[in-house]
């Protein structure tokens, strides 16, 4: 028996309705897309959907008490879990700078966690 998602593509200003027909074979059939990207996006969403995951950490002895972070890259949405726990016992110290890396490699996912901010020392 077929299956029907309905998701919304953000791949563009446009924010098309679509409509997704996930067939028993696992096929899919996506109607509703104003462009290709939105049929692209939606096989994606639903195939393998993944996520940009964005945090923050604690900083020492930083103008800051805090620098917001981000993955590098995309990750696959059943590790946000795993990344954000992670996350939860780093602490860095002061001097950072954007794009500094904060976790190589998180949960073996190939993609970097950095920072995307400078923190100052305090003085």
């Amino acid at each position: 028996m077929d299956k029907t998602r309905q998701i919304t593509c953000i791949n563009c200003p446009l924010g098309c309705t679509l409509d997704v027909v996930i067939k028993p074979d696992d096929s899919l059939v996506v109607t509703g897309f104003q462009c290709e990207r939105g049929e692209a996006y939606a096989k994606k969403e639903i195939l393998h959907p993944m996520r940009t995951i964005t945090s923050s950490v604690p900083v020492i002895d930083g103008e800051y008490p805090m620098v917001s972070v981000k993955t590098a890259g995309e990750i696959s949405k059943d590790m946000i879990k795993n990344c954000m726990l992670a996350l939860k016992d780093i602490v860095i110290k002061a001097p950072i700078n954007i794009g500094d890396v904060i976790v190589h490699d998180v949960c073996s996912s190939g993609i970097d966690i950095v920072a995307t901010r400078d923190v100052r020392k305090k003085t």
